[in-house]
């Protein structure tokens, strides 16, 4: 007797079933058999279903084109700002205004801040010079270790005296006003004297700091001894300096004005 095991338990069956058995699995393993000599089995198609998330309840979907990558400048952000500072509560009192180091990509929301004098924007993600219609006392603007391409959008700012971009990708001097007295332009991308030429728009100009660009026409001499109230100039870092012999008696000489 051949014993089999059920899911109620053990029972005892005859050799009569047991040969019936054996031979259906005999059967079936014939026909694997020739299976695998001859034509290959064909399996049933599995069926993969696409499945979708279900929907959000968040009804505060914003689209991927609205969306910011980074902190915003907002009204809310600059007062808060200017709270951690010690600032005015009143924006238009607040005559300098902190807003480095915080991520911003682009100036904006500032027209209550109508007294400023200084505003420091270092080391954001600003791409732009723009939205400081109403800053018209501003003096020093300072937009270092941004990602500034030109310079633009300064005519609003008729008393501007000091302003810095150094460490962006400026490849050219433009749209400078004449009030101007310093300019920072460190580490950009100024090269050939034609680069220079904006500085001939501010007549008031006496520092100049062109160091670490990729200046290397001598020509550009020209251009700096046009500045009569230049007293500064800063070259170091430039292929410029090399080419002009006995470099600091020259600028010395050519420049003494």
């Amino acid at each position: 007797a051949v014993v089999s095991t059920q899911s109620t338990g053990i029972e005892e069956i005859s050799s009569s079933e047991a040969a019936t058995l054996t031979g259906k699995v005999e059967e079936v393993t014939d026909s694997n058999r020739a299976n695998s000599d001859g034509k290959a089995v064909e399996k049933p198609a599995i069926q993969i279903k696409e499945v979708k998330k279900a929907p959000s309840n968040n009804t505060n979907v914003t689209k991927e084109s609205d969306v910011d990558n980074g902190p915003r400048m907002t009204v809310e952000a600059i007062k808060k700002i200017c709270k951690q500072q010690k600032g005015y509560a009143t924006p238009e009192l607040n005559d300098i205004l902190y807003l480095h180091f915080q991520g911003f990509g682009k100036i904006e929301n500032l027209e209550l801040y109508t007294g400023l004098k200084c505003l420091w924007l270092e080391a954001n993600g600003i791409q732009r010079i723009e939205n400081l219609d109403h800053q018209p006392e501003l003096k020093c603007l300072y937009l270092q270790q941004n990602l500034l391409s030109r310079i633009e959008n300064l005519e609003p700012l008729v008393q501007l005296h000091t302003l810095n971009v150094s460490n962006n990708y400026i490849s050219k001097i433009e749209n400078m006003v004449g009030t101007l007295h310093t300019l920072q332009i460190a580490k950009n991308r100024l090269q050939s004297s034609d680069a220079l030429d904006g500085l001939l728009g501010c007549p008031k100009i006496s520092v100049v700091d062109l160091s670490n660009n990729n200046l290397e026409d001598p020509v550009i001499i020209d251009v700096l001894e046009k500045l009569p109230e230049l007293a500064v100039v800063n070259l170091m870092g430039n292929p410029v300096i090399k080419k002009i012999k006995n470099y600091r008696k020259i600028l010395t000489v050519r420049l003494a004005n």
